[in-house]
């Protein structure tokens, strides 16, 4: 994140696409603000482990630090998203309780989060596991509430986001090409391939609104900039085909 102010005030924003910054305490935000950013997302964790690991706090002291953020945002008219990491496994604890991420999904709505976004930060996850975790989340909050954050490394993200479709959340998550990982999750894939879930939803009837041979070009640019192989199985269709 110590390079988020230079990505802000040099990209070129686009009418209609939100920038949304992550903000994990007071100085973040202000440092959000003031590159112009009209949306942030806070971020905490169903485990205590991850969460010291993550932010250097408990769960309970990141919800306090998480008030004094929500507070200065709506001051100045932002809007905040709330990510909850570790849904379903955590690299320290193994199996995480669906009833500890419902309990950190109900707080940061009710401080005034728009939208919980439930993270399979290891990719641990699985129908069984995802849909036993959803079952429990949903009792409190809407699926309207709700979006997904698969990370792929057992090859997962996919059959999981399906599940939560069927559940009637509609907000996923992605990277092109399955950039990404956590420095706190040893071996943890990126998050599932923006091309693979576009490809999978329009191929559902999903009016994605996303040019697929495009996405495809933006994640090879990245991918060879970065001197590294995609992990979009689409995208890699697409290369064999040309």
């Amino acid at each position: 994140m110590g390079d988020a102010k230079e990505v802000l005030t040099n990209i070129n924003r686009q009418e209609g696409i939100d920038y949304p910054v992550l903000t994990p305490n007071l100085k973040g935000l202000q440092e959000a603000l003031n590159a112009g950013a009209r949306e942030v997302a806070i971020f905490g964790a169903a485990s205590e482990s991850f969460s010291q690991k993550n932010i250097n706090c408990s769960i309970e002291k990141s919800l306090e630090r998480f008030k004094d953020v929500m507070i200065v945002s709506k001051e100045n008219n932002v809007l905040v998203r709330g990510y909850v990491s570790c849904v379903v496994g955590c690299p320290y604890e193994g199996r995480i309780k669906p009833d500890i991420v419902a309990r950190v999904s109900e707080k940061m709505l009710e401080m005034g989060c728009y939208e919980i976004s439930l993270g399979d930060t290891i990719g641990v996850g699985t129908p069984g596991t995802f849909k036993e975790m959803l079952d429990v989340v949903m009792k409190s909050i809407p699926a309207e509430k709700l979006a997904v954050h698969c990370h792929d490394t057992y090859g997962q993200a996919l059959a999981n986001i399906l599940l939560s479709l069927q559940l009637g959340i509609r907000v996923v998550d992605s990277a092109v090409s399955g950039l990404g990982g956590c420095p706190y999750a040893k071996g943890a894939t990126g998050n599932v391939a923006t091309e693979d879930v576009v490809y999978m939803l329009e191929g559902m009837g999903f009016d994605t609104k996303v040019d697929l041979p495009l996405l495809i070009q933006a994640g090879k640019y990245i991918s060879d900039a970065l001197e590294r192989r995609s992990n979009s199985k689409v995208a890699l269709a697409y290369s064999a085909k040309a």
